[in-house]
């Protein structure tokens, strides 16, 4: 077999993992955020001061933001049930720390600050939570991207063949999820003020960037027969069309159909769409091709994976409109989001049982063809994660409580109630350096240029697998060649946040 042929079939024929193992290592990354926000607050308890250098601020949010998932999904992915409780019990020993030097300085009964807590007014305007899942995302699919490619990487977690749950699977749909959290639609901003249709016709001018990475990852796959798995999307789709065209169809109905139904849209549509699969031959003719034997003629045959499979991500992304629609409901206590967490668990926990439900009656999960399990699956594993960054970030605004003065970059701004302000004819006034010291933060960083990280990731990708043979690789050096492209792609953001440089030109 040629090295192409050896890497095609080393990504292919795969069953995933179970629900379980996704949802332990999903908690790694809000823990991974805990125990940076809870270092920072130790750190400004002992020196009177936030950490103000850029380099080891860089340093801090790369070992403990990113190295840690590098590390869980290859050679500590066999004791990944241990990884979460050994965090957690490391984020409980820093937040005994600070509440016990704290309560020397100042000794409140526990209940008084619990109650001082719930009446804490946050920033309206800003929900860290959403940036933060999306930088996590991306980073964790930056991640996985290359390191499929390398042995130390656990098969169970690359995407499943036909059917199953692999964690890449996941990250295919949590990129649509969180492009959704942020659309036009959700922001309101110009949406509000201008002609439904006014709004498509900017939707269709700003996914240009997509099409042409798109054509670009196309010409560039084929002209230098990189390897590619041609079950995922099809011989000449990809990802890059998949978020363009997702988007498109998206502002359509969401110009046809009323925003805040957009869920009724999304169940309509994933509905439909299953029926499709269960009563008619589209399925067999997804995985099989026209002529059943895997046949690759004609564009919509060679193709049809990524084509038809758009339905079930346009149903997501419904979905995840309405859920940011939610999201940015004013809330302007801590006792508001505390009351939405527990929203978000209790949806969690239908889609759970949902998802239960649609397997047992329909199929198993397939991102193949993008079915109703799989719009369920994604939706619930999605919220889970959610959930559990608001409840990191309430962790965080709690401490920062205990510590006058103390603040963390992309964690809610602590504010004065509305009733103080008005008192001075002015709005809510943020309390804290939280502004300044997002100059000095990595997630703030990979966020500015989502786009050119993702970007960065897929060409260096491209070329750590010409230039090394991934496959016969050891741990040590495995491990060093993902550090070091994780680190070198960071630290472009990093440098083009502190220049205040970002790459958008649509």
């Amino acid at each position: 077999m040629s090295q192409k042929q050896l890497k095609e079939a080393f990504i292919s024929n795969l069953n995933g993992t179970s629900l379980l193992e996704i949802s332990a290592g999903l908690s790694l990354a809000p823990l991974c955020l805990l125990c940076r926000g809870l270092l920072l607050i130790l750190y400004y308890l002992h020196h009177g001061k936030p950490v103000s250098s850029r380099k080891y601020s860089l340093l801090l949010d790369f070992l403990v933001l990113v190295s840690p998932l590098l590390f869980s999904c290859t050679v500590l992915s066999p004791i990944i049930f241990f990884m979460p409780v050994i965090l957690a019990a490391f984020c409980a020993g820093i937040f005994s720390k600070i509440y016990s030097q704290r309560k020397r300085e100042a000794r409140a009964p526990f209940g008084q600050i619990v109650k001082e807590f719930q009446k804490t007014y946050l920033d309206p305007e800003y929900i860290p939570a959403v940036t933060v899942f999306r930088v996590y995302v991306n980073v964790l699919t930056s991640i996985s991207i290359l390191a499929v490619d390398f042995p130390q990487y656990p098969r169970r977690y690359a995407k499943a063949e036909t059917y199953g749950t692999g964690v890449m699977d996941l990250g295919v749909g949590a990129f649509i999820f969180g492009n959704a959290l942020v659309c036009p639609e959700v922001r309101q901003k110009s949406y509000m003020t201008q002609p439904r249709f006014s709004n498509l016709a900017r939707q269709m001018f700003s996914v240009w960037p997509l099409i042409s990475l798109g054509v670009g990852r196309l010409l560039s796959v084929k002209s230098i027969e990189y390897h590619e798995h041609t079950s995922e999307y099809g011989v000449h789709w990809n990802f890059f069309f998949t978020l363009a065209f997702v988007r498109l169809a998206a502002s359509v109905l969401l110009a046809i159909f009323p925003k805040h139904k957009a869920w009724l849209v999304a169940l309509a549509l994933a509905v439909l769409y299953q029926l499709l699969l269960s009563t008619t031959s589209l399925k067999v003719f997804i995985l099989h091709g026209s002529d059943g034997r895997d046949s690759r003629l004609g564009f919509l045959d060679a193709n049809r994976e990524g084509l038809l499979s758009l339905l079930g991500y346009l149903a997501i992304y419904l979905a995840s409109v309405q859920v940011g629609l939610w999201l940015l409901q004013r809330r302007a206590s801590v006792r508001g989001w505390l009351e939405a967490l527990r929203g978000l668990a209790l949806a969690v926990l239908v889609l759970f049982v949902l998802l239960q439900l649609c397997q047992a009656c329909t199929e198993p999960v397939s991102r193949r063809v993008a079915n109703l399990p799989f719009c369920t699956w994604v939706l619930a594993h999605c919220l889970l994660l959610l959930s559990l960054f608001v409840l990191t970030d309430l962790t965080l605004v709690f401490t920062k409580l205990l510590v006058k003065g103390s603040s963390v970059p992309c964690c809610w701004k602590v504010v004065q109630p509305p009733d103080s302000s008005k008192k001075h004819g002015m709005g809510a006034v943020p309390v804290g350096r939280e502004d300044k010291l997002s100059r000095l933060c990595l997630i703030s960083a990979i966020n500015k240029n989502q786009l050119l990280f993702f970007l960065l990731a897929n060409v260096m990708t491209g070329a750590v697998n010409i230039l090394i043979d991934t496959i016969h690789s050891k741990a040590a050096f495995t491990l060093c060649i993902l550090h070091l492209y994780m680190f070198f792609n960071c630290l472009i953001m990093y440098v083009l946040h502190a220049r205040n440089i970002v790459l958008k030109f649509w």
